[in-house]
């Protein structure tokens, strides 16, 4: 049995129909993420899941249970099921972060205080705030805000979480410390709808993508096939808005010329804007070497992929580069002082990871 089936569903504002009749199932451990243009239904499709939008037709099934044939009481027992995370955080700022946390587990009688404290620990030793259990929420910044707003939503012991845009009100510098909170939930096999502008995050966490236009799933499929390999105009039209400069280098002594060049077609075929352009050959050519020099010290074998993406929405230029070999961190290990400076400099954010034995260094410009 599907976690969720969503059989018909329907939703208009007077006489603008945005969802046409959406069907779709979801699995136990399943990520979704949900794309598209602005206004195509995103967000109204998510609300609709907890009757935080009630639709004019269709069927909604959680955990085997209608929620849109139910009545009372027993909407909000099914909604126990889901917990929502949402754009702003909506914490309530009259409470310090531990009453934030206990206070729905502790109301609905699932949990004595004493129990819900030693949860809410626990939440927050994952996501790293253990030490603003008793802050209050207008002393924490926007993304530690959001990570609160994760945790209130875990204490309910939830059985699918439904994110609706969670880093679209949040400074650029805090966008990775709650996107690294999803990626935890994804190792943990956390079921999760995730509406998401992020589109390198939704290729990297997502099992399935659903692009939405039309009213509806207008194309869907897993990250490969909607980013890569796109079969509708729609699609093909929303995704190409994001270009891809990509760089395998398989020896120690590749052709750095032919790279040098690559990005420097690619500065010039769109038009990055020049106070960009210095940052991102020094990040890109230096942190490539560098991962050369350090990982594979024996031979002349190597295993680096490089990728440059360039959003026209927001402008955002993306590195990323991941490499096989020894665990290296540049941002911290590295004596290539000019590179590194540069990337603190004037990198919005950056994030280092070691898994699946692969380096994997972001840099946003």
């Amino acid at each position: 049995m599907s976690l969720i089936e969503v059989r018909g569903l329907k939703k208009s504002f007077g006489s603008l129909e945005v969802l046409k009749g959406v069907d779709l199932t979801v699995e136990q451990g399943e990520r979704i993420a949900i794309i598209g243009g602005s206004g195509c239904g995103k967000s109204v499709f998510l609300r609709s899941l907890e009757l935080l939008e009630k639709p004019d037709a269709g069927q909604i099934f959680i955990d085997g249970q209608e929620i849109t044939a139910a009545r009372g009481g027993q909407v909000d027992r099914i909604r126990r099921s889901m917990g929502m995370v949402y754009q702003r955080f909506h914490l309530f700022s009259e409470m310090d972060v531990m009453d934030n946390l206990c206070l729905a587990p502790v109301l609905r009688k699932l949990m004595t205080r004493e129990e819900a404290e030693k949860k809410a620990m626990g939440l927050l030793e994952q996501v790293g705030l253990a030490t603003r259990a008793h802050a209050w929420p207008t002393v924490l910044s926007g993304g530690q805000q959001q990570r609160i707003a994760i945790c209130r939503c875990l204490m309910m012991e939830p059985k699918v979480l439904l994110f609706d845009e969670p880093t679209s009100a949040l400074d650029p510098t805090m966008v990775g410390e709650v996107l690294a909170v999803i990626r935890m939930l994804a190792k943990q096999n956390m079921t999760m709808l995730i509406v998401t502008h992020e589109m390198n995050f939704a290729r990297e966490v997502a099992d399935r993508v659903l692009f939405f236009a039309d009213g509806g799933i207008y194309e869907q499929g897993a990250p490969s096939e909607i980013f890569d390999s796109p079969k509708r105009e729609k699609t093909i039209a929303f995704i190409r808005k994001i270009k891809y400069f990509t760089f395998d280098i398989s020896e120690k002594r590749f052709d750095l010329m032919a790279m040098q060049g690559g990005i420097q077609g690619f500065v010039e075929k769109y038009g990055i804007e020049p106070d960009r352009v210095y940052p991102l050959q020094v990040c890109s050519e230096e942190m490539v070497v560098d991962f050369l020099n350090h990982c594979f010290p024996d031979g002349d074998a190597a295993d680096v992929h490089l990728e440059i993406s360039h959003a026209d929405a927001d402008r955002s230029v993306i590195i990323q580069i991941a490499s096989g070999g020894k665990p290296y961190n540049p941002l911290e290990e590295s004596d290539n002082f000019l590179a590194v400076a540069i990337i603190k400099r004037t990198a919005q954010r950056t994030d280092y990871r070691f898994e699946q034995n692969r380096n994997q260094l972001t840099i946003v410009l």
